[in-house]
């Protein structure tokens, strides 16, 4: 949620200038790999999430969305200017706000209203995504040296298996607790991380509109 510095990466890398020569074949082919992985598991947490009544997993799902989105635009980029590449980042920034706000809201409702969510769940679903993450960061190993866009690429990925722990920790905290609060402070922590995300992208998205005059 991943600028701000989503734990620790900005997720406005897209907008960096590709150096000259041709991309290497097999990172579009690694790059739709991990589309494709974080869209699924953005899924699948956005559903256990919701049945498990833990609001850290929803905003984990953040992560995995911001993640596909970014390495679609990564893939995009390629045939892109920057104008075009900016105006899909100030979509994303404005979507990636959007979820921080409804994971703030739904937090601050759980807190009121919410029972205690599903620790095993969480914990089911925590241990996928880091799997998840891990794979693909495995995959981006060997890219991580390369230009600004494939390095940042590589860091975010990295860095989402962070967030992957937390939730884990958070599901450590609910089931010895027996209470929400750990589930509610990750996921508001997380939720903060996205709506700097989207705020710090969306700052550098305008600055490059102007710099084309578009």
């Amino acid at each position: 949620m991943a600028g701000h510095d989503h734990h620790g990466h900005d997720h406005g890398h897209h907008h960096h200038e590709l150096p000259d020569g041709p991309v290497p074949p097999g990172y579009r082919r690694i790059l739709w790999i991990a589309l494709a992985v974080n869209a699924l598991m953005f899924l699948l947490e956005v559903g256990g999430g919701v049945s498990s009544g833990s609001v850290s997993l929803l905003a984990d799902a953040i992560d995995f969305f911001g993640d596909a989105v970014n390495y679609g635009l990564s893939l995009a980029v390629l045939a892109m200017g920057l104008a075009a590449r900016a105006r899909a980042a100030l979509f994303k920034a404005a979507t990636m706000i959007l979820f921080g706000v409804a994971v703030l809201a739904r937090a601050g409702w759980a807190a009121w209203n919410g029972e205690p969510p599903q620790a095993l769940t969480m914990g089911v679903i925590g241990t996928l995504a880091l799997l998840a993450n891990v794979g693909v960061a495995v995959l981006l190993y060997a890219y991580r040296e390369g230009d600004a866009n494939m390095r940042s690429v590589w860091l975010c990925t990295r860095n989402d298996a962070i967030g992957n722990v937390a939730v884990l920790v958070a599901a450590v905290g609910v089931f010895g607790s027996g209470t929400r609060w750990p589930d509610l402070l990750v996921a508001a922590a997380m939720a903060a991380l996205a709506l700097t995300a989207g705020l710090s992208v969306m700052r550098q998205a305008r600055r490059e509109l102007e710099k084309t005059g578009a």
